[in-house]
């Protein structure tokens, strides 16, 4: 058998109109993932919905509603092997509305491309996905300026596009050093999987070379198991299978697990039964894997989504109150104490009060700026006290990163993102 490439999960983010969709969709075809046949049928039903050139979209958007809509709503999973990788694609919604889908996908991903138009450039939802990229620690990251048909392929209009996108990448603390830009055409191939002859001045990779420049995953085996909880399914034959991706550890078969907070809020008692994944079943899960797993002693009313699997010998923390720095992103007015916003931590989303604005920034150099000011709005980076409304599964950013970055959402956007510091735990 050969040797199983390393898995990169990489996710695609941009504005609602930047042509991700189309240029994942366009990936899968041009290296033989979606046959000609099959690109016949989606062709013909795009253009049966009024959508003409939306076929490659729908390579990725499985969803009927998402067809009708034009949108993509769901995470959208598909594997590509690259000379180096299995690279796992996270098609991320960039519609408004769908921004907290994101979150649990961006959260998940080891690298990113965000895809920006040609013509229209930067849009305001362009900073908010770079802040959400910075927080939630993917740091591996690339920009792929697409529809450069729209723009006569000129290098001009790749540069000045560039440029603004460079100012940002600056703003939310990335290197622009370390970023490769690529200039594309999702929709009519070039340099996706190909390299375009339309572009002779683009030096740089195409979006398949890309996956490969990105840097190997580190992958955090050596922390205690950690398992959120995406999805629970019930199949015939095997009975109750929770489904998500190992952030840390190790999971092998026979090994006590406890499931925090579990339905009771105490924490479900368990042994892994077995795990799989692509209908195979594996002698041991790692971080990183996307798995099913069936566990002895828990059934389908015990766990829900949010609900996070760990070892039994060294559990996560169910967190009382916290303290965390967070990112104000985007809040119609201020922030001040009192205000209960949703927290989207791991696959759990879980009211929290701030009890408390501890201390403000200044963003560009990090230093204090304001002890206990009365609120804070966008643009500020401030040290802030939490009290969660429920069951809350949480670690400090020492302990266990992966566990301790969070988005805040209200009122159907994203306003801010963030890490927890340090945290007291409820007594179970």
């Amino acid at each position: 058998m050969a040797k199983e490439k390393p898995i990169i999960n990489v996710v695609f983010v941009g504005h609602v109109d930047a042509g991700k969709s189309t240029t994942v969709g366009r990936l899968m075809y041009d290296t033989g993932k979606v046959g000609e046949q099959e690109l016949k049928k989606l062709r013909e039903e795009a253009v049966k919905h009024g959508k003409a050139g939306f076929e490659f979209a729908y390579v990725m958007d499985k969803i009927k509603e998402e067809r009708e809509r034009g949108v993509t709503i769901d995470l959208a999973y598909q594997k590509i092997i690259t000379n180096k990788y299995e690279v796992t694609i996270i098609d991320a919604p960039g519609h408004k509305d769908f921004v907290k889908n994101m979150i649990t996908g961006t959260s998940q991903a080891d690298a990113g491309f965000l895809v920006v138009a040609a013509k229209s450039g930067v849009q305001p939802q362009t900073k908010e996905h770079l802040w959400l990229l910075k927080t939630m620690g993917v740091n591996s990251l690339a920009i792929i300026i697409n529809k450069m048909d729209e723009v006569e392929y000129k290098e001009e209009a790749f540069n000045k596009v560039k440029e603004d996108v460079a100012r940002e990448l600056k703003s939310v603390g990335y290197k622009t050093e370390d970023i490769p830009f690529l200039a594309i055409s999702g929709l009519k191939g070039d340099n996706v999987a190909k390299k375009s002859p339309n572009m002779p001045w683009y030096k740089g990779p195409t979006v398949l070379e890309q996956f490969d420049n990105f840097k190997q995953p580190e992958k955090p085996t050596n922390l205690p198991l950690r398992m959120p909880i995406q999805d629970v399914y019930e199949i015939t034959g095997i009975g109750t299978v929770p489904v998500g991706k190992i952030e840390t550890g190790i999971m092998k078969p026979g090994q006590k697990v406890l499931i925090l907070p579990g339905r009771s809020g105490k924490g479900v008692p368990g042994e892994i039964r077995t795990i799989e994944a692509h209908h195979e079943q594996l002698p041991q899960g790692e971080a990183g894997d996307n798995v099913g797993v069936n566990i002895r002693g828990v059934g389908k009313k015990d766990v829900t989504r949010g609900d996070v699997i760990c070892d039994a010998e060294k559990p996560a923390t169910i967190a009382a109150e916290f303290t965390a720095k967070i990112a104000v992103i985007n809040h119609p007015t201020v922030i001040a104490k009192g205000y209960t916003p949703v927290f989207h931590v791991h696959t759990a989303q879980v009211p929290c009060q701030f009890i408390e604005i501890i201390e403000k920034y200044d963003p560009k150099t990090g230093q204090v700026a304001q002890k206990n000011p009365d609120f804070i709005k966008n643009g500020d980076v401030a040290l802030i006290r939490v009290k969660p409304m429920g069951n809350l599964v949480l670690e400090k950013q020492a302990d266990n990163p992966h566990m301790a970055r969070f988005a805040i959402r209200d009122a159907g956007q994203t306003v801010a993102a963030g890490v927890c510091i340090s945290l007291i735990p409820k007594q179970l």
